[in-house]
């Protein structure tokens, strides 16, 4: 049974709107363009249960009103349904972004809960094609199965596609997705980003790859406790909550310089509280995780 935490006191809006917690970087899966490397051989990171715990407390206390728990596959975390339920204690919403591979029958009733909502990567409309994205066969069938199941439970559900193959049938997916019940408004689709395994050899990160909305409004925590300016800019980190508190670090120096560094954002671009990453937005300016 988990222990409903007391909201603290607020502080001042630190103006992130939405925190992305990569809780593991551990997956079923080994998406050939995923930008944290995930993959069954990872592991949930440095950060302990204790150490997520106070950030979502913290970021209570900064008014953030959108955690989001991404990977990896969050819900290879052991403590991610007390990560959720703690803080909808704060009155926060929650995002899990799972690929929706396995789900426990006792999961469905946390994605029931008022305040939270699911998010997936869907690639294609044919299951070889899907599936030769993922490295893991019969991940479309599964994926499939539990966004109906998802749809038909009336729980909110987002998806993002990403064109990672030449000729990748993703308008067909998109048709896909709205047959199974999924509001269009709900679809996004973008090209990948060269971030992780879909950078090209001797190709390094830069933040020209980025939404150009990292560090406003939005705002990641890495597995190693690295804070972000979204999951896409993990290599360009402003300090780590493991060894400074959140408020501090949303008002330090590094912080501040990297927001510097993120070119302006396009018209259109990606919302902050969007997505578990870089959201899947039908524009160039934004790209997804998955």
């Amino acid at each position: 049974m988990t222990t409903l935490v007391e909201p603290p006191t607020r502080g001042p809006l630190a103006g992130i709107q939405s925190l992305e917690l990569e809780i593991t970087g551990k997956c079923q899966l080994t998406c050939t363009h995923c930008l944290s490397e995930s993959s069954p051989q990872a592991s949930h990171g440095e950060m302990t249960p204790a150490d997520w715990l106070s950030v979502i407390i913290d970021a209570a206390a900064l008014g953030v009103r959108t955690i989001q728990l991404i990977g990896g596959e969050p819900t290879t975390h052991p403590n991610w349904r007390q990560f959720t339920e703690v803080a909808l204690s704060l009155d926060q919403n929650v995002e899990v972004f799972s690929n929706l591979f396995h789900v426990a029958e006792d999961w469905w009733s946390v994605f029931e809960r008022n305040g939270v909502t699911l998010g997936t990567s869907y690639y294609s409309d044919d299951p070889d094609e899907h599936d030769r994205i993922t490295g893991r066969t019969g991940s479309y069938v599964r994926t499939r199965t539990h966004i109906r199941e998802a749809v038909n439970r009336g729980i909110t559900i987002r998806a993002g596609i990403v064109e990672v193959l030449p000729g990748q049938r993703v308008q067909e997916a998109r048709a896909e997705l709205l047959s199974m019940g999924v509001q269009p408004d709900r679809i996004r689709m973008d090209r990948a980003r060269a971030v992780g395994r879909a950078m090209l050899p001797g190709q390094g990160p830069t933040l020209d790859e980025m939404c150009r909305q990292c560090t406003r409004g939005r705002a990641a925590i890495l597995p190693n406790g690295d804070l972000a300016g979204c999951v896409l800019s993990r290599d360009f980190p402003a300090g780590n909550v493991r060894e400074t508190r959140l408020a501090e670090l949303f008002g330090g120096q590094e912080w501040h310089d990297l927001a510097a560094r993120i070119p302006e954002p396009v018209r259109n671009a990606c919302t902050p509280n969007d997505s578990s990453d870089c959201n899947p937005a039908s524009t160039t300016a934004c790209g997804p995780k998955y």
